[in-house]
């Protein structure tokens, strides 16, 4: 079900408006069937998507992504064998490797600030925000300022990154070395699917009106 086009009346309230994430384009709001969505017509991009336990299935893919990423950063992520020699690591122990490093010891922050911290952050507030919704009880306290945050936090969560960056150093490494696959590796691997699984299930504008009824 698409939405209306962005020629808005003027004079309409903003509570009724919505603006595409993708191109800025600015509707009226017009809740569609569940089933159906709501998209823009002139980036395709949703816009509304209402579904039946909508907010179950983002609080169980925020707490996949808390649960991988602990899991993530204290097992083993890569293992190398050289002339009989081995050594494994996890990715903390890879960022703490710049801390002797003088002026190098910022990447060790923004290593463990972008690749750890803001994502397993950014879904504790999603489920700080989304539980008390899916039983229709008010929020907790801060609420919508936590939604916020973690909306805000989104660009800069970068796992995916962080992965695609160690497939491409292992072409050159397994030409060196043999290579092991720790637990953690494969964690961050599925965590990067959870994370967009997450984003895609999550019906932004019906978790902000939740919070305005509900609140």
């Amino acid at each position: 079900m698409d939405g209306n086009h962005a020629g808005v009346p003027a004079g309409v309230p903003l509570d009724e408006l919505i603006a595409c994430r993708q191109c800025d384009a600015l509707y009226r709001t017009m809740l569609p069937e569940e089933g159906t969505r709501a998209v823009c017509q002139r980036c395709h991009s949703v816009l509304i998507s209402p579904r039946r336990d909508a907010f179950l299935r983002v609080v169980a893919f925020a707490v996949t992504v808390v649960v991988l990423m602990a899991g993530a950063v204290f097992f083993p992520f890569l293992g190398v064998n050289v002339a009989g020699f081995s050594n494994s690591a996890s990715v903390v122990d890879t960022a703490l490797t710049f801390l002797d490093g003088g002026w190098m010891a910022g990447l060790s922050v923004f290593v463990v600030a972008f690749i750890i911290m803001i994502p397993a952050l950014r879904a504790l507030l999603v489920i700080y925000t989304v539980v008390p919704l899916i039983s229709g009880r008010a929020p907790l306290r801060g609420a919508h300022k936590a939604f916020r945050w973690a909306e805000d936090l989104r660009p800069w969560s970068m796992a995916e990154i962080f992965i695609i960056g160690c497939a491409v150093a292992l072409v050159k490494v397994a030409d060196l070395a043999r290579v092991e696959f720790g637990p953690a590796f494969f964690m961050f691997g599925a965590l990067v699917i959870v994370t967009v699984l997450l984003d895609g299930s999550m019906d932004r504008w019906s978790i902000w009106k939740a919070l305005d009824r509900t609140s």
